[in-house]
């Protein structure tokens, strides 16, 4: 990697982007790409350089995500673009709402490890809000050299159809070889999974910078996450990456395609069963008990299954009746500001 000036398609430009300017955007407006997020403002990266840029109007840091697009005049944001991908999962908390992850994403690593922290149903959420949100997955299986990698990989494989699983070692100089053809110029990749699989040093190898990683516990063989907030980092071979701070929970919500994505084969199954609202627990000519039966089909897939699909139902419908509650509030309050200013012009008569 050079020093040498960005142009916006190094940044990751595209039509996609451009189709959304008008003349005057063109002529009066700067490109940038949100490279960091904080309270109160983004850092972004331009042909020119980096800018730190204020929110307009009564925008807040919930609004942006690294990886955005904005249009910035002078030292501040006038508008964000519309997302290419979006990633996002359910916020911990009892209250079911979106949290951004990352913006503009080509490409997801899940990243896992060849040890006890392997766990094929975290895998399975990780896969449908990457298919969710259009974004292309790659399980990376690290710490291959510290035990047989093979039937981590099957296991990983077994996560969805036609997944591509990479088993590595994420300290060896072969590393950043093994994912370049995913992190070229104009791509961005995102990196999710547990604390302790190896990001921090997956980043490290495929940019070339000296993120702090934690030491190995011994009892558990888990590293101390270090990477407390996203930021973009320009890889070594000419793309950008987005670390993400581990993740202990992997809510789902509204991400129906997505689940039914990653279970494609049970989904499938499910279009040939006799009964349209077929529940899969026995009704005659269920195709999907009829694959369980003959062999085809892991139960344990079809009950994994059933779990994300009613965890997204349950969620759904907890966005769905706060965003009503919203709206009720907001109504209730428009009509006591309106109900305000007519008694005052009427007390003014």
């Amino acid at each position: 990697m050079t020093n040498d000036p960005l142009s916006l398609r190094d940044l990751g430009w595209s039509n996609y982007f451009l189709s959304q300017l008008d003349l005057d955007e063109l002529e009066s407006q700067t490109p940038a790409r949100v490279s960091e997020v904080m309270r109160d403002r983004v850092t972004a990266l331009t042909e020119a350089g980096p800018l730190s840029l204020v929110f307009p109007g009564d925008a807040s840091a919930g609004d942006y995500a690294v990886g955005d697009w904005v249009l910035a005049e002078g030292s501040r944001v006038v508008r964000r673009l519309d997302r290419k991908t979006e990633m996002t999962r359910r916020a911990s908390g009892p209250e079911a709402r979106a949290q951004l992850i990352a913006a503009n994403i080509d490409t997801l690593f899940v990243t896992t490890s060849c040890n006890d922290d392997f766990n094929l149903p975290r895998l399975e959420r990780a896969l449908a809000l990457a298919y969710e949100a259009g974004v292309e997955p790659v399980i990376l299986l690290t710490k291959a050299d510290l035990a047989d990698p093979d039937p981590y990989v099957e296991q990983a494989r077994s996560a969805a159809r036609d997944i591509e699983v990479i088993a590595l070692n994420a300290k060896s100089d072969a590393a950043a070889a093994q994912l370049t053809h995913h992190c070229g110029p104009g791509k961005t990749v995102a990196l999710i999974g547990m604390s302790g699989t190896g990001k921090s040093t997956l980043t490290n190898a495929l940019c070339g910078i000296d993120t702090a990683t934690g030491a190995i516990r011994e009892d558990d063989a888990r590293g101390r996450h270090t990477t407390t907030a996203r930021a973009l980092h320009r890889c070594l071979a000419g793309g950008w990456l987005i670390d993400t701070p581990g993740m202990r929970e992997m809510g789902v919500f509204d991400a129906a395609m997505g689940i039914d994505a990653v279970f494609s084969e049970i989904t499938e199954l499910a279009e040939t069963c006799r009964f349209r609202d077929c529940a899969h627990e026995g009704e005659p000519g269920c195709a999907v008990q009829a694959a369980i039966a003959a062999g085809d089909l892991d139960p344990a897939r079809l009950t994994r299954w059933r779990k994300l699909k009613a965890e997204d139902r349950q969620a759904s419908a907890s966005v769905a009746e706060g965003r009503a509650r919203d709206k009720r509030l907001s109504r209730h309050y428009n009509r006591t500001q309106a109900a305000g200013r007519r008694s005052k012009t009427s007390d003014d008569v």
